[in-house]
């Protein structure tokens, strides 16, 4: 969830006093840093932490960061962590951001528990925190949310492969995210509710981790545990396609029905191949946009963003079910990620 940052002169100097050079080394891995955007020693800084700098979901949000803060005239700083559930360099990046002067901090946790004693201490210092794609545990340890609303995501792709089975007896696979991580579980729930059916009607589990190649792995395990699968729920995209390739592999990738979370542009097109039957398109440019403001808002009133902002989601797909609404591909592909 690649990216290049282009640090100003000034910045630098700057990242001598205050540490953002252990940022750039220690929290965020080769392919981050910082960005400024206007300039100023009296403008205001905003950091965003984001979980991985690989992942075309966080480069985007990282994206819609940058538009904002040139948009508002602040200072942007970002980081990330070396990989998906690197807890130890966020934890560096949010300590060395407070140390910056930052006036808010925009994360998605890679540990929705463990970085919350640094979220506290950002907190107690005067800095607006708030989560974005992935609440903390509790929800409470941040200012504000600006996500995805997860299980309302999988309950519609739960609700279209219901519809799409049209009453055939269904015997699925889910290839989940990992233990414990609540956008996981909260997508995952979500699927069964919107399908109408419970972890005992699950053929087979397997966790990807988000991964293509997890997941094709994952699906191997499930066909051999159960070959007569015939309905596929997905983490996110990447875990969908490697699925597709597994399927595809046994000479079933027509008769299986794959449906999956993200939106996107790579998923998006698998949708409109018929590799995906259908998406839920989530909006991490919006995230973070609405983000930087918010911390500029607080900034130059003192107010704080609070409670559960919802960003958005579409069920894309080209075949359409009675009862369930969606948008089509060549929405999907106007408004996709990637």
């Amino acid at each position: 969830m690649s990216r290049t940052t282009r640090r100003s002169s000034s910045l630098l100097r700057a990242a001598a006093v205050t540490g953002i050079a252990a940022l750039t080394l220690t929290a965020c891995g080769s392919g981050s840093g910082s960005t400024s955007a206007g300039s100023g020693s009296g403008e205001v800084k905003v950091g965003l932490i984001t979980k991985t700098d690989t992942n075309p979901f966080f480069v985007k949000m990282k994206e819609g960061a940058e538009k904002a803060a040139k948009a508002e005239g602040v200072q942007l700083m970002t980081a990330a962590g070396k990989f998906d559930g690197d807890n130890a360099g966020q934890v560096t990046a949010v300590e060395n951001m407070v140390a910056s002067g930052v006036k808010g901090i925009l994360i998605t946790p890679s540990d929705s528990k463990a970085i919350v004693p640094a979220i506290e201490k950002a907190r107690a210092k005067g800095v607006l925190v708030i989560a974005l794609d992935t609440p903390t545990e509790p929800q409470s340890a941040v200012d504000a949310l600006f996500a995805t609303d997860n299980l309302k995501a999988g309950e519609l792709i739960g609700e279209y492969a219901k519809a799409a089975m049209k009453g055939k007896t269904a015997k699925i696979a889910a290839l989940d995210l990992a233990p414990g991580v609540s956008v996981g579980v909260q997508r995952h729930n979500g699927f069964l509710k919107g399908f109408g059916a419970t972890d005992k009607d699950v053929a087979c589990a397997q966790d990807t981790g988000g991964d293509q190649s997890k997941g094709q792995t994952a699906m191997e395990n499930c066909l051999q545990k159960e070959p007569g699968i015939n309905v596929v729920y997905t983490i996110n995209e990447p875990a969908a396609l490697g699925a597709y390739t597994a399927l595809k592999a046994k000479g079933r990738e027509k008769d299986v029905l794959i449906v999956s979370v993200d939106g996107g542009c790579t998923g998006t097109r698998a949708v409109k191949e018929g590799k995906i039957a259908a998406t839920s398109q989530q909006y991490p440019l919006k995230m973070a946009a609405e983000g930087v403001k918010a911390v500029v808002s607080y900034a130059k009133d003192g107010k704080k963003a609070s409670g559960y902002t919802d960003t958005g989601v579409t069920l894309i797909s080209d075949k359409a079910q009675d009862g369930v609404t969606s948008k089509d591909t060549a929405y999907g592909l106007e408004n996709c990620w990637g």
